[in-house]
Parts: structure tokens; C-alpha cells; sequence
């Protein structure tokens, strides 16, 4: 470490990128701090993923208690606590992040519970107080907040709250509106009212999940719709007042003239990066017009010292990839192993009900890109589905580069989509091709041997 530093890495941010980062760093030898004014772990573990996950898990069960009477089983007095669920949800958490901050520890990573700001290139100020350290490399790993309209272009958001809020409910209301149409407002839609609350989808565009494949938007609106969720496309919300109703105490007004009485608002309308008030102008850090930490394919920023990884960048914002680029971040500047994150073939996954799995391109894009593509496709009722009575189907395709038989995207709605969808993406990443496809023998019976037997 030069003697004129402080520190040779301080990361701001303890979530899955920064953590990563600065233990893998710390354990090269490099004298490593983090700061974090909130909570260890970030948003996937506070307020995303490992919550989120739970309370869908939670909202499927209603629906597997009915469907377990095709298979014999019988229930009585069945019962939901909310507040016992979210406590229980709350516990975990909190052993998560004390988790983390364990690691970091571990690792020898000097832990500041405070907000950092950039006052220089090489200078932090830690807290409200007059305190700076210094540090030769700085990254950036503050991950993303909940974006929602201003008072002034949408009378009464005030009264709504966000999927952050979400997790701090511990009484249902009897009806919600949700506010968006990505990936944050189908998942919460979906355990709304798998948890028996009326809910309401209002989104401004005509389908869900833009820039998803078309037949994967098409099949989770259509599943929206099968779950009792009102969907509502093409229309905003402009304006949200308080009602007298004590049941329903907010109306929403709509632009096509509709009201709508419920009992809470929610704002899934997406994330922006979180650098207000990080101080990035201080140091000539440059932004993106939507507030993002602009980074070259090495993280860096415009400032050779500077680098950020994660939702602050916009790139991709998905926790692995977050924790993919602090780890490729910290071999190449401490551990003397220098390699780039890859922005392609990211298996993700959608945790509608039935979930989503895709990796690759969507059928559009990649006709843009290739030129001429096949597509194999199946639709079907599983096995399990036929005698429990759910009549909602299982959708896969495999979008095919005709010029050289490589399998260029690969897309799922149904149970377990996710747990698949993981496996099928390092086939993919490695350049698999149709023919790979057709020579593998299938485990039957599965949902997932159609992958492999479509033609």
C-alpha cells in the first residue's frame, strides 16, 4: 500500500457486489474498507431477492392447498398470518446481513456504518461529521433505489409506497393497485393475490415485460389474468387521493376516466441507480442521463482511479452479475488475475406463477441480429397439472441460429422454470447448438425433457 493512503480499496456499498469485492480484495492482502449507512447485504438480501422469494413461496401455497384435493389430500380451518410470516421473513434477513458483515470481517475488511460521499478522487467523507479518509482506489457499488413519479407529475404518489415498503407490512390490506408492468410489479401481483388480496396491474404499455420475448409476455399476461389479477394495460395512473371509505381509503384515478377504490398503492414502476448524494460530481465521475455510473467493460469509470459495479452502472441489474463484476473487479486490480465479466447469454428468471426462465435472445432480436432463425416451440398441461385441476400450461422455445445450428435463446413459463433455465444457461454460454439438444436422452417423465425431444 503507498504510505500516502488511508486504505488501498474503499467500497461504498455493502451489498452482493461491494462485498464481494472488498473480501476478495481484503484476502490479497490489501488494506480494504466498506462503508454502509443502512444494512449489510443490499438490496437482494434487504429488500429484494431472499425476501421477495419467501413471500412467493408463501402465495403459492394457497394455491397448491386447493390443488392438493386431485391428489387425495383434504384440509380444514386453513389459516394465514401475515405478521407472524413477515416476522419469521424478518429473522432470516437479519441472520443474512449479520452474515456479511462476518465475512467481511473475516476477510480483515475495515467496516464504517455510515453514508460515504466522494469528496475527491482519492478522498471519503464517512457520516455528518467532519471525518475523511483516504483511499488509492474507489468503488462504487450503491446499487439502485426505487424510482416513482414526483408530487408535481403525479398528484398524491406521496400516498403510495414502494416494493421496499412492501416488506414492512405486517397486515394485508383487502385491495392493492400496482403501478408498472416489469419483472418488480408481476412478482408482487402475483403474491398479492396469491395471498387472497383483490389486485389491481395498471401499466401504460400494451403487454408485460417489455423486452422479454413476445410469446413470454403473452403467456405471463395471460397467467396474470388466470390468477384473478385485474389487468389493466394502456392506462396510467394520474392521480391518487384519499377516500372516506376506511376499507378502501384511497381512490386512484385513471387516464381513461376509471376509479378505482383500494386500500394501498404500490409503485413497481422500476429502479434508478442510487448516486444522489454520492458526491460523484466532486470527483468528475460521469453519469448517464438516467443517473448511472458510466463504466467502460472493466468497470472503470472516467476517473482511472474510480470503478463501480452493479445497478449503480445500469448494465445489468441482476445480483449475480453484480457479484460477477466486483469478483472480476478485485482479481484483476489486487489479485493479479485480470478478466472481464461477459454481458451475454445471463440466464434470469422471473418469479411470476408460474415463474419464467430465458437465456439468450428473444425470437426478435435475434432475427435483428442473425437474419434468418428457427424456432421449436411446445405448449402443454404437465403431468402434475392434470390431475391437481391447474389448467395454466407450460410454454418453452428454442430460438436457433440457422447459419450455424447454435442455440441462441432459450425461453420458459412454468413451474420450476427458474431451476431449469439455470442449467440450460451454461449449455448456452458454452455455444450448444440444436443438434446437441437433439442427441441428449431425456429424463422422463419431466417438464424438462420437451427441451430436448422438440422438433
Amino acid at each position: 500500500m503507498s504510505e500516502r493512503y488511508d486504505f488501498d480499496l474503499f467500497v461504498i456499498g455493502a451489498g452482493s457486489g461491494g462485498v464481494r469485492a472488498a473480501r476478495v480484495a481484503a484476502e490479497t492482502g490489501a488494506k480494504v474498507a466498506i462503508a454502509e449507512e443502512y444494512r449489510y447485504g443490499g438490496t437482494c438480501v434487504i429488500r429484494g431477492c431472499i425476501p421477495k422469494k419467501y413471500l412467493v413461496y408463501a402465495s403459492d401455497y394457497g394455491k397448491k392447498f386447493k390443488e392438493a384435493a386431485g391428489y387425495g389430500w383434504t384440509f380444514k380451518e386453513l389459516s394465514y398470518d401475515h405478521n407472524m410470516f413477515m416476522n419469521s421473513v424478518a429473522s432470516e434477513v437479519e441472520r443474512l446481513s449479520q452474515i456479511y458483515r462476518k465475512n467481511l470481517k473475516n476477510a480483515g475488511v475495515t467496516l464504517y456504518d455510515c453514508k460515504a460521499t466522494i469528496i475527491d478522487r482519492h478522498t471519503i467523507e464517512l457520516g455528518e461529521e467532519d471525518h475523511t479518509i483516504s483511499a488509492q482506489k474507489i468503488l462504487i457499488a450503491t446499487g439502485g433505489t426505487p424510482w416513482r413519479p414526483s408530487e408535481e407529475s403525479l398528484p398524491g404518489v406521496s400516498k403510495s409506497i414502494t416494493s421496499n415498503e412492501v416488506f414492512d407490512l405486517r397486515t394485508l390490506p383487502s385491495s392493492v393497485v400496482l403501478s408498472g408492468g416489469g419483472y418488480i410489479a408481476v412478482e408482487f401481483a402475483h403474491i398479492f393475490a396469491g395471498l387472497g388480496v383483490s389486485t389491481t396491474l395498471v401499466y401504460r404499455g400494451e403487454k408485460v415485460l417489455k423486452r422479454f420475448d413476445e410469446e413470454i409476455r403473452d403467456e405471463v399476461q395471460e397467467n396474470l389474468t388466470k390468477a384473478g389479477i385485474h389487468v389493466i394495460t394502456q392506462t396510467d395512473i394520474i392521480e391518487i387521493r384519499e377516500n372516506s371509505d376506511l376499507e378502501h381509503p384511497f381512490m386512484v384515478s385513471l387516464s381513461d376516466g376509471r376509479q378505482i377504490e383500494t386500500g394501498l398503492v404500490v409503485m413497481a414502476t422500476g429502479r434508478a441507480p442510487n448516486t444522489a448524494g454520492l458526491g460523484c460530481e466532486n470527483a468528475g465521475i460521469a453519469l448517464g442521463d438516467n443517473g448511472e455510473v458510466k463504466v467502460d467493460k472493466t468497470s472503470r469509470t472516467n476517473i482511472d482511479n474510480i470503478w463501480a459495479v452493479g445497478d449503480v452502472t445500469d448494465r445489468v441489474q441482476l445480483t449475480p452479475v453484480a457479484i460477477r463484476e466486483g469478483h472480476a473487479f478485485a482479481d484483476s486490480e489486487f489479485g493479479g488475475k485480470p478478466w472481464n465479466f461477459e454481458h451475454e447469454y445471463i440466464a434470469t428468471a422471473v418469479f411470476s406463477q408460474p415463474e419464467v426462465g430465458t437465456v439468450g435472445y428473444s425470437e426478435a432480436d435475434a432475427r435483428k441480429l442473425f437474419g434468418d432463425v428457427k424456432i421449436f416451440r411446445t405448449k402443454f398441461r404437465s403431468m402434475k397439472q392434470i390431475l391437481s385441476g391447474d389448467d395454466s400450461k407450460v410454454m418453452m422455445k428454442l430460438v436457433v441460429n440457422a447459419s450455424d445450428d447454435r442455440v441462441v435463446g432459450v425461453h420458459m413459463v412454468g413451474s420450476d422454470a427458474a431451476e431449469i433455465i439455470q442449467m440450460i444457461g451454461v449449455a448456452v454460454k458454452q455455444g450448444v447448438t440444436k443438434a446437441d439438444f437433439d442427441r441428449t436422452c431425456a429424463v422422463h417423465p419431466t417438464v424438462a425433457e420437451e427441451f430436448v425431444t422438440l422438433r
